[in-house]
């Protein structure tokens, strides 16, 4: 059964107060490097896997894209984003990606956004993402950096008095499932290494084309917590064009 913890009213409640739910792509610490990253998407069809609130849904059509499908496994997400981020030329489908299928050569451009960390098998789902691209289709994704997923708790190591030593890497080698707390919850998510993410992507006839540690961008530097995200990464972001 694949975990859907954002379809529990008090885990959504608590999501749907952070800085990218309120505030949308500029609210998400990534986003400046996000967007550099991205393709162009006129006349573009195009696939957001974990779509969450479709913020990049809505983004690529007022870009010029087609068509968006955005999926995701949460009904409470997709009702959002049906509110914030309707058009006719996007269709939301609730379904978890592992259970997609389409023809091959269905889509210009792939994209998800923090999603795959909840997958626990990448390498069938970047195999299939490879045959639903066209011929120099592009796919972009954003994930937990591995530095960040490894030990599990996602969590600095504190003095007594509460301030803040370290952030714990340990296990690194050894991936699979790890208990996370987000948001005050027990979540699950899966821990690969930083060679798995991109061989994997080399083995299924992807050529990189930007691969970026995002670090936080200068005018969010005032925000509470922030500063201490220059101290190790927290994401990573891929953009990979098939051959």
């Amino acid at each position: 059964m694949k975990e859907n913890k954002y379809d529990n009213e008090q885990f959504f409640e608590k999501y749907s107060q952070m800085e990218r739910s309120r505030k949308g792509l500029n609210g998400a610490g990534e986003w400046s490097e996000l967007q550099k990253i991205l393709p162009n998407f006129k006349e573009k069809k195009v696939l957001d896997l974990g779509c969450g609130y479709g913020w990049h849904c809505k983004y690529a059509v007022e870009n010029g894209a087609d068509f968006v499908l955005g999926t995701d496994i949460s009904h409470k997400m997709l009702e959002t984003a049906r509110q914030k981020n309707n058009d006719k030329r996007i269709k939301y489908q609730c379904i978890a990606m592992e259970d997609l299928d389409f023809q091959a050569e269905t889509f210009d451009v792939i994209l998800s956004s923090l999603a795959f960390h909840y997958v626990e098998d990448f390498k069938t789902l970047v195999k299939n993402i490879a045959l639903w691209l066209k011929k120099n289709g592009e796919f972009v994704f954003s994930v937990e950096h591995p530095v960040f997923t490894s030990y599990g708790t996602q969590d600095w190591y504190y003095d007594k008095d509460g301030n803040i030593l370290h952030f714990p890497v340990d296990n690194y080698y050894y991936e699979g499932k790890r208990e996370a707390i987000f948001l005050g919850e027990k979540v699950i998510k899966y821990h690969r290494t930083l060679t798995t993410y991109l061989n994997t992507l080399l083995q299924n006839g992807f050529v990189f084309q930007y691969i970026i540690e995002p670090q936080p961008p200068e005018e969010m530097m005032n925000l509470s917590g922030m500063k201490n995200e220059m101290r190790r990464p927290m994401m990573l972001l891929v953009s990979v064009k098939k051959l």
